[in-house]
């Protein structure tokens, strides 16, 4: 997929499922139970150790338009490494220019953490194609009303303490997606291979997201 349909496929998905765990060993089969469960749209980030060789076989198992991005990123170069492994999108926890250049050159879509309306609007500046607004549950679903309201062309992705039973709101309030960690893959299910409880977890709130579109 190119740009605008990598783009298209998160606003259409509504939920990055965010992989952060203290070993590779079972994300490949945690992100198939995930997209089982509808929610088809995974970061791994590179905080998990051999992150780079995950997002490579996750991208070989990739299968029915699971599609596969990369969180956690500081710099341009850790960007363009994991590009070449098979990230299809980028995630910074910061405003970083050198990560949005790569993501350009290479054509895949971006999203820099911001959490003031300044950094927000600096993302969007810098060519983040997403805002994500992070740590989001120190801020509410009301604080995306309130930023939308002057800055409209912002899509943002809130991110921190989003679960089946807030998603909603957030969507409700103008979200583009949001970005769900813990409450989705929780490190001792993966852990331990408790594969049914995530795809569950998946289905949970891939239905809350639904419910919430159709009151927009």
């Amino acid at each position: 997929m190119n740009l605008h349909d990598l783009c298209a496929r998160i606003r259409e998905q509504g939920v990055v499922a965010i992989l952060r765990a203290d070993s590779s060993d079972r994300l490949v089969s945690t992100a198939l139970a995930l997209a089982e469960g509808g929610v088809d749209i995974v970061e791994i980030t590179m905080t998990t150790p051999n992150a780079l060789a995950a997002i490579e076989a996750a991208r070989k198992a990739a299968s029915g338009g699971m599609v596969v991005g990369v969180g956690s990123v500081l710099d341009g170069e850790t960007a363009r490494a994991a590009l070449l492994a098979g990230a299809e999108f980028v995630v910074s926890p910061v405003v970083k220019a050198e990560v949005m250049q790569v993501c350009r050159r290479y054509q895949v879509p971006s999203m820099a953490g911001a959490f003031t309306p300044t950094e927000a609007l600096t993302a969007h500046e810098a060519g983040a194609d997403f805002v994500k607004i992070f740590p989001a549950n120190l801020l509410g679903p009301g604080f995306l009303k309130d930023i939308l309201a002057p800055m409209p062309h912002l899509s943002p992705v809130p991110t921190g303490g989003i679960d089946a039973s807030n998603a909603g709101a957030y969507l409700e309030a103008g979200a583009a997606a949001v970005g769900v960690g813990s409450a989705l893959a929780k490190k001792d299910w993966i852990a331990e291979g408790r594969f049914g409880l995530l795809t569950n977890a998946a289905r949970e709130l891939a239905s809350a997201v639904e419910a919430a579109r159709r009151k927009r």
